[in-house]
């Protein structure tokens, strides 16, 4: 599939939004992004996904296929979750999953053959105080009954858009994914809707009760579209960039008040991850060390006598003694000190010189 310009432009944005060398940290947005146009993730939103961040499609497939969000087949402009887990399940949440799968004649994860409803059990939807609940394109359906609850996704199905009992406008799967991805929800009115639930009330009239607040908070502060946002976050930066003071001359560098050797190296974050890691890793005498008092940079010097390498051993076995029967083989003092002096006399394991292709040597 060729994905519209307009989605390549907006996954351009959703990358802009990452330092360059953190781009994959973009990737889960631009799943939601492809599932926004074609109503789940397939194997050219993969691929697509791959292409863009400069992954292969083993390493998006990962991400796609761990997440339950992110649909592995077409699904239904309306994703209708059941919570039919434990506090649910006790309320009624099974008795309304069953009678909608009867209803609508599908199981878990399947779709009406109009294309309008994909039915899911949920593990848990995180609304116990509101239970049983189940979630249209994840907006909330609180205390809901079987009888509820078929009479909702009737109205989806007749072209109609039911009022959640919290939240927004409901808008198809879709959209949602759009908004998903980080744009915002350009519909009039699309967040007047809903209102809040009893519990939530409950916490407010309490913090109102006892004095409890965010300082400076304006609760008639609107809520502004995508377009407004970006307009006045252009003109903060406008003014913050005039009211900057003229740079000063820098001053030189105290090179010698540190009293380090180590080079002048970039700041860790301009490395990628990968590289930061490798060097972490295994470092040897070209990795850059940090720029501390006393560090230097590391030579390679020449390898230890055998003798050395023999206390280094012996010290190692003193500090870890072996844990018992089930330590495996080999970390025993005396294995160690015999194959050193085998290592030291050039001869093997079973007494035979080395150089003796034959493999007959003599046991001395």
């Amino acid at each position: 599939m060729s994905f519209t310009e307009t989605t390549r432009a907006r996954a351009r944005e959703i990358i802009a939004r990452y330092p360059a060398d953190r781009s994959r940290s973009a990737l889960l947005p631009l799943l939601h992004l492809v599932q926004s146009e074609e109503g789940y993730v397939s194997p050219a939103g993969v691929e697509f996904c791959a292409e863009v961040l400069g992954l292969n499609k083993a390493q998006v497939g990962a991400v796609a296929t761990f997440y339950t969000m992110y649909k592995r087949k077409p699904t239904g402009d309306y994703l209708v979750s059941v919570c039919t887990n434990t506090m649910c399940d006790v309320l009624g949440g099974q008795k309304v999953y069953d009678t909608l799968a009867e209803h609508l004649g599908v199981g878990h994860e399947e779709t009406t053959a109009d294309g309008k409803i994909t039915l899911e059990h949920a593990e848990c939807l995180a609304a116990c105080d509101y239970g049983p609940v189940m979630t249209v394109n994840y907006d909330f359906f609180d205390n809901v009954e079987p009888q509820a609850a078929v009479g909702v996704v009737e109205e989806l199905r007749a072209g109609g858009r039911p009022m959640p009992t919290r939240g927004a406008r409901l808008c198809t799967l879709k959209e949602m994914a759009v908004q998903l991805a980080g744009f915002a929800d350009e519909r009039d009115g699309a967040v007047a809707d809903g209102g809040p639930g009893e519990p939530s009330l409950r916490g407010l009239r309490l913090a109102e009760q006892h004095g409890v607040s965010v300082p400076g908070f304006d609760p008639k502060t609107p809520i502004r579209s995508k377009a407004e946002a970006d307009r006045a976050a252009a003109e903060a930066k406008a003014k913050a960039e005039a009211a900057k003071p003229a740079p000063a001359a820098e001053p030189a560098k105290p090179e010698a008040a540190t009293g380090s050797t180590a080079p002048d190296v970039k700041a860790p974050d301009d490395k990628s991850p990968q590289v930061r890691t490798a060097e972490t890793r295994q470092p040897d005498a070209s990795t850059p060390v940090p720029d501390a008092p006393g560090t230097k940079v590391p030579v390679d010097g020449p390898a230890p006598a055998p003798r050395d390498a023999r206390a280094a051993e012996a010290a190692g076995v003193a500090s870890n003694p072996p844990a018992g029967d089930g330590k495996p083989a080999g970390d025993a003092a005396g294995a160690q000190e015999r194959n050193l002096k085998e290592a030291e006399s050039g001869t093997g394991a079973d007494g035979a010189d080395p150089a003796d292709a034959s493999g007959t040597g003599v046991r001395k």
